[in-house]
C-alpha cells in the first residue's frame, strides 16, 4: 500500500493502468484531450505491478485498472472519472491540483 501512496502522490494526477486495457486507454485520453499530462504506471508492465494491482483492490478499485489518483487522493476507476465528468466536477477538480490552468 505504501507504494501506492508514493506514486499516487508524485504527480497531481496519477492513473495506474493495463496497457491492454480498452477503458484504461479511453481515461488516459480523456485526461490527455484536456491538456492533462499524468502519470501513468501500466501495472502489466512494471515489477511489482501484481502487487501494486492487489492494494488497489484493497482501495475498493474494482476492477483494479483504470484508478485514478488526482491530487494525491482516490477517486475511482473509469465509471466514477466519467461521473465526475458527466456532472462537470472533473474540470474544477483538476484546476484546484493545479493539472489544469486554462
Amino acid at each position: 500500500m505504501e507504494v501506492v501512496t508514493k506514486l499516487a502522490s508524485e504527480r497531481p494526477v496519477v492513473i495506474f493502468s493495463k496497457s491492454s486495457c480498452c477503458m484504461s486507454y479511453t481515461i488516459k485520453t480523456l485526461f490527455c484531450d484536456f491538456g492533462v499530462n499524468p502519470a501513468v504506471h501500466e501495472l502489466d508492465e512494471m515489477q511489482r505491478g501484481k502487487e501494486i494491482e492487489q492494494a488497489l483492490l484493497r482501495l475498493r478499485c474494482s476492477p483494479s485498472v483504470p484508478a485514478v489518483f488526482i491530487g494525491g487522493e482516490f477517486v475511482g476507476g473509469a465509471n466514477e472519472v466519467m461521473s465526475l465528468h458527466l456532472k462537470r466536477s472533473l474540470i474544477p477538480m483538476l484546476k484546484r491540483v493545479g493539472a489544469l490552468w486554462v
